[in-house]
């Protein structure tokens, strides 16, 4: 294990090794030393590229790893998520004899269990690949673990946790901790999603979920044929929710299978609190009667009540256009930062609203609400939830499932009329009226208490005896950074009178020597410190321009800005001016 880990280390470096020389010279021009340098979204495009084919090379681990980053805004630029949503399984089944031992040893002779079986793979995928089979003359669809696949993954394990260093060099402090808590998180989905009993469990209770609901289809577990390493299904065939043309064939009513599939998630999130969390195109398909069916439970995941009732307020927040619930709500939630300026984020909300609006104020979506935060994620760091990251990421892949399905598909008309059919609105509005009498009750105590207290201050102040102790917070050192060079800027004035006087009235020239010498250092030193850029910098945050360019609507846009577009962040500046 270890020599394999060793050699796969080594794999991995060299395939990373180019792009890191790359992030080590955004940092710093020359290398190791030199000014930073700016990198335009089109070289960030390039390089996730370049990064998704590495993935691919390396193997299953790898593939999983991206398609775990593509649920990460907190962790990537938004250009590197869009190349990684692109991300699906693409290995190629493994032999039949070698996925033959891993069955036969964990169900016995495929003759004396099965009656029939196929042994061409049906599906691929970088973990597992499935067989059709027949079982008491029932059809069957049988996962099987992909061989050796442990040991690959063991290895692989060890390689990222041995990179991990390597690779925080490279990001800022900031980001740091969210690719340390990723690397926990991938050491746990990954073994998850590899366990066939936990996914044989999340399928029968979502199944259960939806025993009512004749619009659902979940194929059920065979557990006499269900072990760790394999896991046999009911077989359900269908048509590829994506496939239009052949939906049009079978008179499928495609905008109420987009609402069928809206109103599904929102109740696997929302009211029963496990979901399917894999809703690509591969896993959704549609029987010819318009029933919708749910394949590969392997990335599933659950939701406790506190983040259910801040998803709640965050759509119905979007849906009345309230800017400052919506902001609470993403920061009760933790996927925004509560030191994020307020101001700032409210501009880029309206902005992310207006632009998905259209024509009619009533439509716009919430993918590109989404998406938008999700890039005012990684300009305002944060570490986003596991669980939160897979309910983000299931929000935006099946609403675009449901536009390809109905291009005018309302996605908060749906989210809204769900919420309240269900009593979910109902209950927020008693929430929001309970805090409003609470704040009524709080107040009228405080008009009572606060006269006596003023009084009584006022006396103190008459008599001189209050005092005031302020503290004065400086995280940045730049309190520090005026003083040293103030102090600096003394000195070097210091020096250049010193020396002009050596040079009058001095008999011995090394003392004027020694004088000037040190005087230039002191002078460079001063020089330095504002070369270094750590002085109070205005610099631009969000701009109008740069969220059409991120949405791919700013080709068209003007080269003016307006006083809004001028909305400037200020803190320090290490980059060049």
């Amino acid at each position: 294990m270890n020599l394999r880990a060793y050699w796969r280390f080594f794999v991995v470096v060299r395939h990373f090794l180019p792009l890191m020389a790359a992030y080590a010279r955004d940092r710093n021009r020359f290398l190791f030393f030199g000014s930073s340098r700016r990198v335009t979204a089109e070289q960030r495009r390039d390089r996730a590229a370049t990064l998704l084919d590495s993935l691919l090379t390396l193997g299953p681990t790898f593939i999983k790893l991206g398609q775990l980053l593509s649920t990460r805004p907190d962790v990537l630029p938004p250009e590197y998520i869009d190349e990684f949503t692109k991300l699906q399984d693409r290995v190629p089944p493994a032999p039949w004899a070698d996925a033959k031992e891993v069955l036969e040893a964990e169900l016995g002779p495929v003759g004396e269990r099965f009656d029939e079986f196929d042994v061409d793979a049906i599906s691929g995928a970088s973990l597992g690949q499935v067989y059709r089979a027949e079982v008491d003359g029932d059809p069957v669809a049988v996962k099987i673990r992909r061989p050796g696949i442990e040991a690959l993954v063991e290895a692989d394990l060890r390689v990222v946790r041995w990179t991990l260093p390597v690779l925080l060099y490279f990001v800022d402090e900031s980001r740091s901790f969210s690719l340390e808590t990723l690397a926990d998180e991938f050491d746990r989905t990954i073994r998850e999603e590899m366990d066939y009993h936990r996914e044989a469990r999340m399928l029968t209770e979502i199944r259960g979920n939806f025993a009512d609901d004749p619009d659902v289809r979940i194929p059920e577990v065979l557990e006499s044929h269900s072990t760790e390493r394999v896991l046999t299904m009911e077989y359900v065939p269908g048509t590829k929710i994506n496939d239009v043309d052949a939906l049009d064939d079978l008179a499928v009513d495609r905008t109420a299978l987009a609402e069928t599939l809206q109103r599904t998630y929102l109740q696997m999130i929302i009211d029963d609190g496990v979901f399917h969390a894999d809703p690509h195109p591969g896993n959704l398909a549609v029987q010819d009667d318009g029933t919708l069916v749910f394949y590969d439970f392997g990335m599933s995941g659950r939701v406790d009540s506190f983040v259910q009732g801040k998803i709640v307020d965050f759509y119905t927040a979007v849906a009345s256009q309230d800017i400052h619930a919506i902001l609470d709500a993403l920061v009760e939630m933790g996927t925004l930062s509560p030191e994020a300026d307020r101001q700032v984020m409210g501009e880029v909300m309206e902005l992310a609203i207006a632009d998905a609006r259209g024509e009619d104020i009533e439509q716009y979506r919430v993918q590109q609400i989404v998406s938008q935060v999700e890039d005012t994620m990684y300009e305002f760091p944060l570490r986003l939830p596991a669980d939160l990251a897979l309910v983000l990421r299931v929000a935006t892949v099946v609403e675009g499932v449901c536009v390809t399905l109905d291009p005018d598909f309302d996605f908060i008309a749906v989210a809204t009329g769900y919420l309240r059919e269900e009593g979910h609105m109902a209950a927020g509005a008693r929430e929001f009226a309970e805090e409003r009498a609470t704040e009524f009750r709080d107040a009228a105590r405080s008009t009572v208490r606060i006269p006596p207290k003023l009084e009584g201050t006022l006396d103190r102040i008459q008599r001189d005896e209050l005092r005031v102790n302020v503290e004065l917070e400086d995280p940045g050192g730049l309190f520090g950074n005026l003083a040293r060079r103030l102090v600096l800027g003394m000195v070097m004035a210091s020096g250049v009178f010193s020396t002009a006087f050596l040079y009058a009235v001095a008999d011995n020239i090394a003392s004027t020597i020694v004088a000037a010498v040190f005087t230039v250092v002191v002078g460079f030193s001063l020089l330095y410190s504002f070369r270094r850029r750590r002085g109070i910098r205005a610099k631009p945050q969000f701009t109008r321009q740069s969220m059409r360019e991120r949405s791919g609507a700013g080709s068209g846009a003007g080269s003016g800005s307006s006083a809004a577009d001028q909305q400037l962040t200020f803190g320090e500046d290490d980059g060049e001016n």
